[in-house]
């Protein structure tokens, strides 16, 4: 399974957004750029909520809106595996600690140091590509089944489980929420972007994912709450 690699770049001075957007598209396979701290966190959310993620991302500090270490903050809450790269054209202390407990994987100091930059961006990305062909990024959900959560595919033994898109953005949205009860409304939100779908159409289309996990199913349903999964 080959694996594509996905950056998000916020950066506000236009020579450093030039510079870094010409490495990093010259190393991974899509690279999505803003101007501040407020666009970055926009599009993050928008891209997690679309089933999508980003390997890395690529901040300045000082940005308007939002700072970066903010809109890390921010992101992280939404999803505390990702990794990050800080750039300032200040060595600041206060900013380093600031950015202790965050899943920090390098900070570049401004005016940009080309060869350090490329040798830490190549050293990420082989990392990256390392840990996915190891499977790293699946999920195991019980002793048949686990999920990849690059593809949004779920896996019984080596088989793909094949699914409606209806069905797969339900699966999605339980793996987001591992360990948490989500209730009707929030799957109906996600799945067809309106909580007011009917309950049967709900009970109907998991009725379909249950049948299709029933050999070993990992979907627990909570009456009268709504449905969770637990992770192993």
């Amino acid at each position: 399974m080959s694996h594509k690699t996905r950056v998000l770049l916020a950066e506000d001075e236009k020579d450093a957004r030039d510079i870094l957007t010409f490495y990093l598209n010259n190393l991974f396979d899509e690279v999505d750029v803003v101007k501040n701290g407020e666009e970055g966190y926009k599009l993050y959310k928008k891209t997690l909520s679309n089933g999508g993620s980003y390997d890395l991302v690529i901040t300045d500090v000082k940005m308007p809106k939002l700072d970066g270490l903010s809109m890390v903050e921010e992101m992280t809450k939404l999803q505390p595996e990702q990794k990050y790269i800080i750039v300032s054209a200040y060595k600041d202390e206060e900013y380093l600690l600031k950015a202790i407990g965050l899943n920090i994987a390098g900070y570049f100091v401004k005016p940009l140091d080309v060869d350090k930059m490329m040798k830490l961006l190549k050293q990420i990305k082989e990392d990256m590509l390392k840990n996915k062909s190891e499977g790293l990024n699946f999920i195991k959900l019980n002793d048949t089944y686990k999920y990849d959560k690059d593809s949004f595919s779920l896996y019984r033994d080596n088989e793909n489980i094949k699914f409606s898109k209806k069905e797969s953005l339900l699966i999605e949205t339980l793996i987001k929420n591992l360990d948490k009860v989500v209730s009707n409304e929030e799957l109906k939100k996600s799945v067809w972007g309106d909580k007011n779908v009917s309950d049967s159409t709900l009970r109907t289309t998991m009725k379909r994912v249950k049948d299709k996990i029933k050999d070993n199913d990992f979907i627990i349903s909570r009456k009268g709450l709504g449905y969770l999964i637990e992770k192993k």
